[in-house]
This record gives structure tokens, C-alpha cells and sequence, in this order.
């Protein structure tokens, strides 16, 4: 295994490691059981021994947040000279990897529905007077794949751990925001103000960074780019353009963009103009998505550039080209992610994304 522990390692007396999960700028992340309580944990530790009273600072904070959209904080111990923060284990992977693997984008309804769940999560936190600092889609956790069964917000536990090297990064410290590896990573999802005055970074660059995600998620374009040339885009440039895909089918347009309305919003220069995450929650409760199960097939027929079937583990399924989601070419054998309704003589697929083979 990466990093300090192997498979069958107990830590604390309490948590066996089971398997190496990942690692990230500042911690490595196991799954772990907890042989008192019987389920599984995940377990995280910081790479740095320097980092390890921040680790706790985060720890004590990230455990004031209690939401369903938001991973829980269960526990902090001390094992030797090594520090750990156990945390509720979410069965799925982040978003970037279950949902932006396949395609850049997905569509607007399940867009709209991670957006709500989000900005549910982020107002908790909020409340708490707690705020992330290091938003973006790895730090998203997601089960169930494309029909949602889970959506979490993780790494509240090392928001002050994230907050100091990032702070460090900007003020150009030891490393600098092309070098450090957690600056490069929050660095297309960073407020304005996170540049230009690190130390005055409140909740709303937490909602700046939730707009970059929803304008990723519907366009599959990050909206100032990356690496440094994003550092200017992001302090005077307004977001890219919005490929025509997103607003030329009339029956995706309107909720897609209420979307863009409101990620632009969350993206405005000033953070006292930008909405607070519980006005995302209200905006959000008024768009209309669906909450149906996804499942993948393939086109099996597609007539007079017009309609076809899906061929699926299901059934066949009618579909219509307004129905579908993208820039790419409706054509026979292309394999499709969508939900399905009942119809007469064959239920009807809405929406349908065509995916990459």
C-alpha cells in the first residue's frame, strides 16, 4: 500500500485498514473498519508531521457540521506520533472520477440536482461558521454513479490545513499557486479574493467555487481555464463562452440556463455581491430536475436523423433527438446514459447523454 500503513494495520487499538483509498496534497486516505462499532470509516493522516496541530484544529472544527450532504467527522486520535481523522466512509468515488470520466459534462437536470444538494450541504457548514477553502470536484464525493444515491461534501477536516498552504501559495511563501499541489488543484474552482487576499477569505469564496463547478458540469469547460493562465482570467476576465450545445436545444435550454444564471452569480468579482449558500438553497429549490435512476444502453436503430431505440439490460426504449443532451452525433452503436418513463408501446428515454466508447 502508499504510504505509512498496510492492509491488516490497526490503528488506535480500533481501526483496521482494509485498503489504500488515495492521497491528496496534504493526507493519505484509507478505508478502515471500526471493530467497535462494525462498519466501515474512512481514515485519513497528513503527510506532513508539521501539519498534525492543524490537523486536529480541523478535526475540532470540521465535527460542528452535521448534514446528509456533507461526510461526517467521527473521530480524532492520536496513535504514536501520528495523528488521524476518521471520517464517514462514502461507497462511490469523486465526482471528477464518476461523473466526468466519460463525458466533460453532464446534463442540466442532474446538474440542478447536484447543485441543490451542494448548496444544502455548504449552508450547514456555513452556519457552523465553517468554510472549506478548498472546493472542487475531487472533494466531492459521489454514490451510486450517475443515479445519485449519495452526494458529500468531504474534507471539512482539513479546511484549515488547506486554508494555510493556500494562503502560503498566494502570498508566493514556500510554494506558490503553479507549485504547490493543492493550489493547482483548487486553483480553477479559487475566488478572486483567494489571489488577491488569501487572509480574508470568507464562506463566499466557498460559493464562488460551487458556481465553477455547476458551469463545469453543464458546459464541460472549466470557466477561466487552468495552470496560471487562469489567475488573471479569474481577477478581470468574465467566465469562457458557453459552447452551443448547452442553450440550442429548447428542451434543455431554459434549465440550463437558469443554471449558468446562477453559477454566474456565484462567480461575481465582488464576494459581497455574490448569493450566500442559503440563497443557492431557495434558487435551487425552484428548479425543476428529476431524481429518476440512469442506466446505460446502446442505440440499436436511429431513423430519419430523427428518433430510435436504446437497447439496454432493461428493455427497448424509444428515444427523440430533442431528448438528447451534447454536441455529439446521434449514430447507431453509440453507447448512451439515460432515464426512462413509461410510454405507450415502449417507454421513452429523457434524458440521453451519449457517452464516450
Amino acid at each position: 500500500m502508499i504510504g505509512p500503513h498496510r492492509q491488516g494495520d490497526v490503528i488506535g487499538g480500533r481501526y483496521e485498514i482494509t485498503e489504500f483509498i488515495g492521497q491528496g496534497g496534504m493526507q493519505y486516505v484509507y478505508k478502515a473498519t471500526d471493530l467497535v462499532m462494525l462498519r466501515d470509516v474512512a481514515l485519513k493522516t497528513p503527510k506532513n508531521s508539521s501539519a498534525t496541530k492543524r490537523f486536529k484544529r480541523s478535526a475540532v472544527v470540521a465535527a460542528k457540521v452535521n448534514h446528509h450532504n456533507v461526510a461526517k467527522t467521527l473521530d480524532y486520535i492520536r496513535d504514536g506520533d501520528n495523528r488521524y481523522l476518521i471520517e464517514e466512509y462514502v461507497a462511490g468515488a469523486d465526482l471528477q472520477v464518476a461523473l466526468l470520466t466519460n463525458n466533460s459534462f453532464i446534463d442540466p437536470y442532474l446538474a440542478a440536482r447536484i447543485f441543490h444538494y451542494l448548496a444544502k450541504g455548504l449552508a450547514a457548514a456555513h452556519h457552523a461558521n465553517v468554510v472549506h477553502r478548498d472546493l472542487k470536484p475531487t472533494n466531492i464525493m459521489i454514490g451510486g454513479g450517475y443515479s445519485l444515491t449519495d452526494i458529500k461534501i468531504t474534507d471539512f477536516g482539513i479546511a484549515k490545513m488547506a486554508d494555510e498552504e493556500l494562503i502560503d501559495a498566494a502570498e508566493g511563501g514556500d510554494s506558490t499557486l503553479t507549485t504547490s499541489q493543492t493550489a493547482v488543484g483548487a486553483l480553477p474552482y479559487m475566488a478572486p479574493e483567494a489571489i488577491e487576499r488569501p487572509r480574508e477569505v470568507g464562506p463566499s469564496a466557498d460559493v464562488w467555487s460551487i458556481g465553477a463547478m455547476i458551469f463545469q458540469l453543464v458546459t464541460g469547460q472549466l470557466p477561466f481555464g487552468s495552470g496560471l493562465k487562469a489567475v488573471m482570467r479569474i481577477l478581470r476576465d468574465p467566465p469562457s463562452a458557453i459552447p452551443v450545445f448547452v442553450l440550442n436545444n429548447p428542451q434543455f435550454s431554459p434549465l440550463a440556463n437558469d443554471l449558468l444564471n446562477i453559477a454566474n452569480a456565484c462567480m461575481n468579482k465582488d464576494p459581497g455581491a455574490r448569493p450566500t449558500a442559503d440563497d443557492l438553497v431557495m434558487s435551487c429549490g425552484q428548479l425543476c430536475y428529476a431524481r429518476s435512476t440512469r442506466v446505460e444502453g446502446v442505440i440499436g436503430e436511429f431513423n430519419y436523423q430523427a428518433w430510435g431505440y436504446i437497447n439496454s439490460n432493461r428493455q427497448r426504449v424509444f428515444f427523440h433527438k430533442s431528448s438528447v443532451y451534447g454536441p455529439k452525433p446521434i449514430v447507431d452503436g453509440s453507447r448512451v446514459l439515460f432515464s426512462s418513463y413509461a410510454g405507450g408501446g415502449a417507454d421513452r428515454a429523457h434524458p440521453v447523454v451519449i457517452v464516450d466508447n
